[in-house]
């Protein structure tokens, strides 16, 4: 008997086709039957990042694990535009929320690197990684982007490629109008946000010597890291991205 169609949707890494069969682990058993009250016969939308949206139906549901089944696909798999987002992590809480919103907002990966004055020496990629998947699923995406490990600025900068172009957001023109022109042509591009304390005078002056670093203002206040994030990851997506 075919149960209600819920507006939950649920990320599974896992391959999905019509008929694919779907083990759920603990953490999602206890999120679907516990906290959501879903029942065998309900539906829900699933994604793995690779196959597109599918309509699911629960085909047996316990306290510790379940099955689903994919019946047809919803939405096709779709990626957005080719842009990473470079940042310093801070605080804990407002770290959690840049991976969020650059999930939402449609980075392609997300890079936590260390400069020469942030704060936090360590992440858990794993959490950010589960912060991006969540992000994903509340947003109606179906793409996942990757977090990567922590490395230092120096070390990504050294063999960064050479056809991606940087939008370095720097501190120091604030005050111009914020515009994003330099290399336009390109199709891959990365944000790099600093941390709340900026760059320091030599990451400032060897980023302005690379010639795939392009220099932009965030306009005429001095914005949180956090901010930054947004407002950056907005002016790209008006100017080369999907918003356009």
């Amino acid at each position: 008997m075919v149960g209600k169609q819920t507006k939950i949707r649920l990320y599974l890494n896992a391959p999905l086709g019509v008929a694919q069969c779907v083990e759920l682990n603990r953490d999602q058993a206890n999120y679907l039957f516990s906290v959501m009250r879903l029942s065998i016969g309900d539906r829900l939308t699933v994604f793995n990042g690779i196959d597109g949206a599918w309509l699911a139906e629960v085909t047996n549901a316990s306290k510790r694990t379940g099955q689903l089944t994919a019946l047809s696909q919803t939405s096709p798999q779709t990626e957005p535009p080719d842009i990473w987002l470079l940042f310093a992590p801070i605080k804990k809480a407002r770290t959690d929320f840049i991976v969020e919103k650059a999930a939402e907002m449609g980075a392609r990966q997300i890079l936590p690197v260390q400069t020469d004055f942030t704060n936090a020496e360590r992440i858990r990629q794993d959490r950010l990684q589960a912060h991006a998947v969540e992000a994903a699923e509340q947003c109606g995406g179906v793409f996942v982007p990757k977090v990567s490990p922590l490395q230092k600025l120096g070390d990504a900068l050294r063999n960064w490629p050479k056809d991606r172009q940087i939008m370095f957001c720097d501190e120091s023109l604030v005050g111009a109008r914020a515009t994003l022109t330099a290399q336009a042509n390109k199709t891959k591009w990365a944000i790099l946000i600093g941390p709340e304390g900026g760059f320091s005078p030599a990451e400032q002056s060897r980023l302005r010597a690379l010639d795939f670093v392009s220099p932009v203002s965030l306009g005429p206040r001095i914005l949180r890291a956090d901010t930054a994030v947004v407002a950056a990851l907005t002016l790209w997506q008006l100017t080369l991205g999907d918003w356009q």
